[in-house]
């Protein structure tokens, strides 16, 4: 399979989401100011760099063949319903916001929480961005792309990881695997989505927007 590789230029600072992150229930003239300082430190700091590749799917019950790899999920084969295909990504925003996050966990705990939800932010638009980019890619051909679904949500094995990064070895990504399947840089994520027809996607995803917790088309 062919992997493709993209640098992208910075999303739209979604701030909402970073005080969600940061736990704020409100947001105070304080909160903000931190938030800003924070953030006008990590300028030049992130590099938003996403690999991915398609592979074909086959589904027989809980039993998913990825190609890449085989997996036992009920919540990924739910979220894969009808789909021959799947879009494999790696998304990073590189190794910046750690150092900032662990420079002040020593001398700013409050700092540090900043650095933690600007980038789980930062990462959550990146995957937003690159997402939408290839659902616009899709339309087209009368196809859309499914929620993306990460290795350790729901039923779905965190080992799944290994697999994964085999796939993108030989790729200069700048994102490790240690042992404890935990990524280097911590602010990167892997997931799978489905390719599947409008059609389809309108029929499996009806439930996709409720608050149950164990949903498998909540992000």
């Amino acid at each position: 399979m062919v992997i493709q590789k993209k640098i992208y230029l910075p999303p739209p600072v979604q701030e909402r989401e970073i005080f969600r992150y940061a736990g704020c229930r409100e947001i105070k003239e304080e909160f903000r100011q931190q938030m800003e300082e924070c953030l006008a430190e990590t300028k030049g700091k992130f590099q938003y760099q996403v690999c991915w590749a398609e592979y074909p799917v086959h589904i027989d019950g809980d039993k998913l063949d990825l190609t890449f790899a085989r997996v036992k999920s009920h919540a990924l084969a739910k979220n894969l319903a009808g789909c021959e295909k799947i879009l494999l990504f790696l998304a990073t925003i590189g190794l910046g916001i750690d150092r900032l996050i662990t420079r002040y966990s020593r001398v700013s705990p409050v700092k540090a929480l900043w650095f933690q939800a600007i980038g789980a932010e930062r990462i959550e638009s990146l995957c937003d961005l690159f997402c939408e980019e290839r659902d616009r890619e899709l339309l087209p051909k009368g196809q859309q792309l499914r929620p993306r679904f990460s290795p350790g949500y729901g039923d779905l094995p965190l080992a799944l990881q290994k697999e994964i990064f085999c796939v993108f070895e030989r790729e200069k990504t700048g994102v490790f695997l240690n042992e404890s399947l935990l990524m280097t840089p911590s602010k990167s994520v892997t997931a799978i989505a489905g390719i599947g027809t409008k059609k389809e996607i309108q029929k499996e995803e009806k439930c996709g927007s409720c608050q149950k917790a164990d949903c498998p088309f909540k992000r």
